[in-house]
């Protein structure tokens, strides 16, 4: 008997998927559960038709994504943070930190979707993969630059108070 299946089983197959199973197991397990349905001609041409449809609808989003993915590769962002003179930052740039300036830069992306194995603890230029869709990823390009500190300004050497002779 053939059958569709309406969500994924074990060792059967994923959704949509059309499969030949033994009469008693679809009559007695899958069908009673809503796992699958009959694969009459009826149901195999609705699921054509639903298979256009996501078709059509993950090529529309497949275009949005990479248009995106064109605009946030273009960003570029710059962080200032204190470092010390080997050139390892006090404290580390996160994706929370990156999602935040792109958010600014008019961006609003999930923090989850920018790609960091580690934030990044050291000055210079880095790349971080964000992902935009599916299939679809953009790199952002990173500087970050040491806080040049104000000068504190140089004590004066305290000029000897002159006090009136007490002795004259």
């Amino acid at each position: 008997m053939q059958i569709i299946l309406r969500e994924e089983v074990l060792s059967l197959g994923s959704i949509g998927d059309v499969v030949d199973v033994k009469p008693g197991y679809a009559r007695n397990y899958l069908l009673p559960r809503g796992l699958a349905i009959e694969a009459s001609s009826r149901n195999l041409r609705q699921r054509e038709h639903q298979e256009r449809v996501i078709g059509e609808k993950r090529l529309r989003e497949q275009k949005t994504a990479s248009a995106a993915a064109e605009r946030l590769s273009s960003q570029a962002l710059s962080f200032t943070m204190r470092a010390g003179e080997d050139g390892k930052l006090f404290g580390s740039v996160t994706n929370q930190d990156i999602q935040r300036q792109l958010e600014e830069k008019g961006f609003p992306l999930d923090r989850r979707r920018i790609i960091l194995a580690e934030p990044i603890k050291t000055l210079g230029d880095h790349e971080v993969s964000i992902l935009v869709g599916p299939d679809t990823r953009a790199t952002v390009k990173i500087k970050v630059l040491a806080h040049e500190e104000p000068a504190a300004p140089a004590a004066e050497p305290a000029a000897p108070a002159t006090e009136p002779d007490a002795a004259q």
